[in-house]
């Protein structure tokens, strides 16, 4: 910024080389970066375009990348070290060692298990919001209220409101625990209200007692997915949309989970759930494919677990014209999923 050349004042410099800082060189880094991994025989996955494969015979290897940071995994360590030389040769990096610590997420290894976790990040959260000796609470968010975009006077600071409210929605990258609780803060960061900031407060005071927990991954022999939906009818107060979660398995670890509001508003609680669990079955094609690319095929079909009856029936049964033609066309891909056998929709009670 402000420099001129001394004989040519009116003249605009053109930029040749990327500099960090400038706001093109992610991108120029990015494909600089996937061009050379390309020629050392890796496939970019096209379900994460951060995820390159490696697999020549019994030689495997996986590569994620984000930004400046990447996580190798090879099937042998001779394959390792070959890949690792290879990237130290061409860019200025250095091997860390075993995997420990990867965008604020801390990895624990425990035999053959990882635990994840953000503890300290946790902590980070309730010392900005000023809370370090709060008493702890044994629920995220207060089931007994639903919180109006009316129902009290707007909140003083909103700054402070949006910044927490952010800094929680990372959180829930290994706490799946807080994910509804967040969702809900996170709908009105636009006009936060006093009720909202309680409700958020509400959330950092159980992660006061909480902030030790997270994911742990682990070996497994039984290699399928399962999922499980739910939804609230007309749950939201003022629009009268629903609130539709999942969360999906790959034997017994929790691979994938999500809370949002629908887009629409529902005419019934089997309309309500049979959205969610079209987004559900769009997450495990995502998963599915994924696995495909990366030479892991799923043998059978995956299973969709949900408390709805209609909602099954709707999933297989193309007659109920009635009820079903206001609904759009694609949500009803569910049906060819189950046709083909890909995925099968299967009723769970409430409670057990």
């Amino acid at each position: 910024m402000g420099f001129r050349h001394r004989h040519f004042p009116d003249h605009v410099c053109r930029l040749k080389k990327s500099l960090y800082g400038l706001k093109q060189a992610p991108r120029a880094w990015y494909q600089r970066f996937t061009d050379f991994v390309l020629t050392l025989g890796f496939q970019q996955s096209k379900c994460d375009n951060s995820l390159f494969i490696y697999h020549h015979g019994r030689n495997i290897a996986y590569l994620l990348i984000y930004v400046d940071e990447i996580i190798l995994t090879t099937s042998n360590e001779r394959l390792r070290v070959d890949i690792r030389n290879r990237l130290a040769r061409e860019f200025d990096m250095k091997d860390v060692g075993p995997l420990s610590h990867f965008l604020g997420i801390n990895v624990t290894r425990q035999q053959n298990r990882m635990f994840l976790a953000q503890q300290s990040y946790a902590q980070d959260i309730i010392e900005r919001a000023g809370m370090r000796s709060c008493k702890s609470v044994t629920t995220p968010v207060d089931t007994n209220s639903k919180l109006s975009a009316a129902s009290s006077p707007p909140f003083d600071d909103p700054t402070l409101y949006r910044s927490l409210a952010g800094a929680l929605q990372y959180l829930t990258f290994t706490r799946p625990d807080i994910s509804y609780a967040v969702q809900q803060v996170c709908m009105h960061m636009h006009s936060p209200r006093q009720d909202y900031w309680n409700a958020l407060k509400h959330i950092i005071r159980y992660l006061q007692g909480t902030s030790s927990l997270g994911l742990t991954l682990g070996p497994f022999t039984e290699f399928s997915l399962r999922a499980y939906t739910d939804a609230d009818w007309a749950g939201c107060p003022d629009t009268r949309r629903s609130t539709s979660g999942y969360c999906v398995y790959l034997g017994p670890n929790l691979l994938s989970w999500s809370s949002k509001r629908q887009a629409v508003v529902s005419r019934s609680s089997a309309e309500a759930e049979y959205r969610g669990v079209a987004n559900v079955v769009a997450e495990l094609c995502w998963i599915r494919n994924l696995l495909l690319e990366l030479h892991r095929p799923l043998p059978k079909a995956s299973l969709v677990y949900c408390d709805n009856i209609s909602a099954v029936y709707l999933s297989g049964n193309p007659v109920q014209h009635q009820r079903t033609k206001h609904i759009e066309l694609d949500i009803h891909f569910v049906r060819d999923l189950v046709q083909r056998g890909h995925i099968r929709i299967t009723h769970i009670p409430t409670r057990f």
